[in-house]
């Protein structure tokens, strides 16, 4: 690899955006928004010279690779991934994963990443100090799990609801030990830590009842890459599968969790897609899936979507059948009023 250099993209400048996107566009991809971090490889010092390698990141997610054909196998991905391994150190970052097509994931392999689990899709591996086994087995030694059989759900609570909270106690009525994960990926209005708090504290009589950060390897769809799905259609059934099938073969198999409670759902395409695909995936590893009638008001499920809603229409009046008494303390807070009135002004209800 002597005198092959990468390069920094400034991707605020959008002639060097553009120059990237374009790049990629000839490999059927895209540069995913969030991206804070890209490279290049040109085919020379002169200036003029063309791309002919490129990746980012986002965070610790490692995406957006694409080498040209006849340069593949000198070494340009393996450079690639090492300087965007060293950023990722030089920010305190020791652990990271990659995204990437099945039929790319020997290449990956070989660079000392490891696989967490591929579908016909996509394949998800990590690399660093440590991987999903060790993440898993600190999870059971911090929250003292023991090897009783557990129901579980996963919520991200957006805020918590009362179909929240109904749907906790009825796996809670059911069930001799309950786990209840909530989504860590901060990509909501409310931030993790006070979803996290408001669910503790909004369930905190349920004694069989455990609140569990998720992890990073409970997928957001925040951090799923489109750029080498392009149909929408295609990569929802990528994720909820590589989601769903990372629960069941690590999660349900780590923690004894044998059903997993979700709610029914009428309305949002991705979460009744979600739905589906627990369906199909969950019995292949020994777990049961409970779907759950929503909690309603008025004759509509309760939903964080429908707070959100009307909270941003100012409408607060139905809000005190919707939360329970924990989130609306929260909402009368100087925190609190600061969300609601930025949810006011934003232009969709996150």
């Amino acid at each position: 690899m002597y005198g092959i250099k990468t390069e920094w993209v400034n991707l605020k400048d959008r002639l060097e955006r553009d120059e990237v996107e374009v790049f990629l566009r000839g490999f059927d991809l895209s540069l995913d928004q969030d991206v804070d971090y890209t490279l290049v490889i040109r085919d020379g010092v002169s200036p003029g010279a063309s791309i002919v390698a490129t990746c980012s990141k986002a965070k610790n997610v490692l995406k957006c690779f694409a080498v040209s054909k006849e340069l593949r196998g000198e070494g340009k991905t393996s450079l690639l991934i090492s300087t965007l391994i060293d950023k990722l150190f030089s920010q305190g970052i020791f652990h990271s994963f990659i995204f990437t097509k099945p039929a790319n994931a020997d290449v990956f392999l070989a660079l000392n990443f490891k696989l967490i689990h591929s579908n016909a899709d996509v394949a998800l591996l990590e690399n660093g100090i440590y991987d999903i086994y060790q993440a898993l087995e600190q999870m059971k030694e911090k929250y003292q799990l023991g090897i009783e059989e557990k129901a579980s759900l996963v919520m991200n609570c957006n805020p918590f609801t009362l179909g929240h909270a109904y749907l906790i106690e009825e796996a809670s009525k059911n069930n001799q030990e309950v786990l209840v994960f909530i989504v860590e990926e901060d990509q909501s209005l409310f931030p993790f830590k006070l979803r996290y708090e408001l669910v503790r504290k909004g369930v905190a009589h349920l004694k069989n009842v455990k609140i569990i950060p998720s992890g990073e390897y409970i997928i957001s769809p925040a951090t799923f890459p489109g750029y080498f799905l392009r149909e929408k259609g295609e990569r929802l059934r990528a994720y909820v599968e590589l989601d769903s099938s990372i629960f069941g073969k690590y999660f349900c198999k780590s923690f004894n969790i044998t059903k997993r409670y979700v709610g029914e759902e009428p309305f949002c395409q991705v979460t009744g897609v979600y739905n589906e695909a627990l369906k199909k995936v969950l019995p292949t590893y020994g777990v049961e899936l409970h779907e759950v009638a929503r909690k309603v008001f008025r004759d509509v499920p309760i939903s964080a979507s429908r707070v959100r809603e009307l909270i941003k229409q100012g409408e607060l009046q139905d809000l005190k059948n919707l939360l329970p008494e924990v989130t609306l303390e929260f909402l009368n807070t100087s925190l609190g009023r600061e969300i609601v009135e930025r949810l006011k002004s934003s232009d969709s209800p996150h």
